[in-house]
C-alpha cells in the first residue's frame, strides 16, 4: 500500500511537468491559468506523497532504506520543484497580458 505513494508521486510529478509544456504548445489560450494551477497542485501533492513515504519508513524504523535513498529523494524533489516552477513561470511570461477572446 505504501509503495503506491512512490508510484503516485512519480505520476503526479510527470503531470506537473507535462501540463505546462502542453500549455506552451497549444493554440487555445483560454485555460492556461487553470492548467498552471493544476500543475503546481500536482507538484505539491507529489512532494507530499514523498513526505508521507519517508514518514512511513521512519515509523517502521527502516533506517538503512532511509540512509540509502534520502539523497536521491531530496535531489529528485528539488529538481521536481525547480522544473515545475520554471515551466510555469515560462507559461506566465508567454501568456501574460493575453486574455481569452
Amino acid at each position: 500500500m505504501f509503495g503506491l505513494l512512490n508510484v503516485g508521486s512519480l505520476v503526479l510529478g510527470l503531470i506537473a511537468w507535462i501540463l505546462p509544456v502542453v500549455n506552451l504548445l497549444r493554440k487555445n489560450r483560454n485555460s492556461w491559468m487553470t492548467l498552471s494551477m493544476i500543475s503546481i497542485c500536482a507538484c505539491a501533492i507529489s512532494l507530499c506523497f514523498q513526505i508521507f513515504y519517508t514518514y512511513y519508513k521512519v515509523t517502521i524504523e527502516d533506517w538503512s532504506a532511509l540512509m540509502d535513498t534520502m539523497y536521491t529523494t531530496a535531489f529528485a524533489s528539488a529538481a521536481l520543484l525547480l522544473v515545475t516552477i520554471t515551466l510555469n513561470v515560462m507559461t506566465l511570461v508567454v501568456y501574460r497580458g493575453k486574455t481569452a477572446s
